[in-house]
């Protein structure tokens, strides 16, 4: 019978080049050479090398830049190839990750590249997709002398991540580090789904960490920020930047440090909406979170970045009129949550020590759709209040629809807006004492009380009096009995 050998396609003739290129090294140089179906050693090796050449040239012509492009070294991307991982390394750009020399332009190389990358569509109106871009700052320490910005608006889905950037001696004191911002107009929003991760930004004493935009949906996540004189994070505008788990701190301490009374800044300011800053500690500035915009919302937050009897304040509410902010599962640590005219605002299950309160100040003299519930005070028996109202401009007159119950409280003094007392006494005229729990003066909105008197009689009984907080009960006959009365001061109206 005649033999056929059948004709071998490429790809089974670089498989089989690559198994006798395994078997030749598994049995050493000396043996005899084998042939496998057909097709000797030195015939695979040959096609094995010609293949490689041909990939190796593909790729070379490929990656060449432009000749007209001109950068501080070579892109280490093609800017069109969709098929390549689109991830810039800071150093191909000639940034020193030592520190030792200024990488500005190096840094805002690699991130204008990755701004002008490959498209591949859209997320909101104007925004382009960058596909998930990365600029990788490979665990370096970078100097800058100013803020680094994207060269146009209008991207998204894009990160910067995985080092430390810190500013130099001449960086601008009004600037920030990182600068979400335009100096042209946008259609819409300035930038959409950019990540800020893995970071440590020093600001030097030299103005700010991060400034964003309006902008919409922007994450920055697990960010250390020190140093900054004005504010650690700036949002403005936008929608929805989300803040978590990071660390801010104008002076680097973990409390008890001798210089707290000289602290300044602000470790985050919100000037917009739909915020929301979860698991963040704000160790030293002289305001924590300031908050200037409506329906944001702060979880996990720890502040003992000043202690208020040294004028700092936790988280200070200047939203006098509509507040639209909810506080819950936070930790103020000697430093209180300051709020202007509160409107419909909720604070819960959070945790106040050393003297740490709340403060209501009067603007317009207007409290409606107040929460305050279910949190522990802990402080050092010096006379403080948990809730404490700041009439020094006017009298709160506008209250409605304010809670404040169900607190705990160890060391400071108890305020709320419902209280019940229970009580025994003789006479025609019996008197419930509310004036030091309640928290609103010479406010009474709504009373339930019960009379069960001693003995075989019935007297007549009626509500006379609740100002100044003291409710008075009468009756038309003496009598000895208990008395049970339960107040209001925030029912709506």
């Amino acid at each position: 019978m005649e033999t056929t050998v059948a004709t071998i396609s490429p790809i089974w003739f670089i498989l089989l080049g690559i198994t006798s290129f395994f078997m030749t090294h598994a049995y050493g140089e000396n043996m005899p050479l084998r042939t496998l179906s057909g097709v000797t050693h030195e015939e695979a090796m040959h096609g094995l090398k010609a293949f490689k050449a041909s990939i190796t040239r593909r790729d070379s012509i490929a990656s060449t830049p432009p000749s007209h492009s001109h950068s501080p070294s070579p892109s280490p991307l093609p800017s069109q190839d969709l098929k390549k991982p689109h991830v810039y390394l800071v150093t191909s750009y000639g940034a020193d990750p030592t520190g030792n020399s200024d990488s500005t332009e190096a840094l805002l190389a690699a991130m204008a590249d990755a701004a002008k990358g490959p498209s591949e569509g859209f997320l909101m109106k104007d925004i382009k997709d960058l596909g998930g871009a990365q600029i990788n700052l490979e665990g370096g320490k970078y100097i800058i002398s100013r803020p680094l910005q994207l060269p146009l608006a209008g991207v998204g889905n894009l990160m910067i991540h995985g080092g430390t950037i810190r500013a130099s001696n001449n960086f601008p004191s009004n600037g920030h580090l990182i600068d979400l911002s335009t100096s042209g107009e946008s259609k819409s929003y300035n930038y959409e789904y950019i990540t800020l991760k893995d970071l440590l930004l020093d600001s030097n004493f030299r103005g700010g960490g991060i400034s964003v935009q309006n902008s919409l949906r922007i994450n920055i996540d697990n960010c250390y920020i020190t140093h900054f004189t004005t504010n650690g994070i700036l949002v403005q505008g936008g929608h929805e930047t989300y803040i978590r788990n990071s660390f801010l701190g104008q002076h680097i301490t973990a409390g008890g440090d001798k210089n707290e009374r000289d602290f300044s800044g602000t470790g985050i300011s919100l000037q917009g909406n739909d915020n929301a800053i979860t698991d963040v500690v704000i160790f030293s500035a002289a305001i924590g979170i300031m908050v200037t915009g409506q329906a944001n919302a702060l979880s996990g937050v720890h502040c003992y970045n000043k202690a208020a009897r040294f004028g700092g304040t936790g988280i200070y509410l200047k939203l006098p009129g509509l507040t639209q902010t909810r506080i819950v599962n936070s930790y103020m640590d000697y430093t209180n949550i300051v709020a202007e005219d509160p409107v419909q605002l909720h604070i819960s299950s959070s945790f106040f020590y050393g003297d740490a309160n709340i403060v209501l100040k009067s603007v317009k003299g207007v409290v409606n759709g107040l929460n305050i519930v279910d949190n522990m005070f802990s402080g050092l028996n010096h006379d403080v209040d948990i809730v404490k109202l700041d009439q020094s401009n006017s009298h709160f007159n506008q209250i409605d629809q304010v809670f404040v119950a169900r607190n705990v409280v160890k060391g400071m003094n108890l305020k709320a807006t419902t209280a019940k007392i229970s009580m025994h006494g003789s006479g025609t005229s019996l008197t419930a004492d509310f004036s030091k729990v309640l928290l609103f003066p010479n406010l009474i909105k709504h009373v339930v009380y019960s009379l069960s008197a001693n003995g075989n009689t019935f007297p007549n009984h009626a509500l006379r009096n609740v100002s100044q907080n003291r409710v008075v009960i009468e009756t038309d006959e003496a009598v000895t009995a208990n008395v049970f009365v339960t107040v209001d001061q925030g029912i709506a109206s």
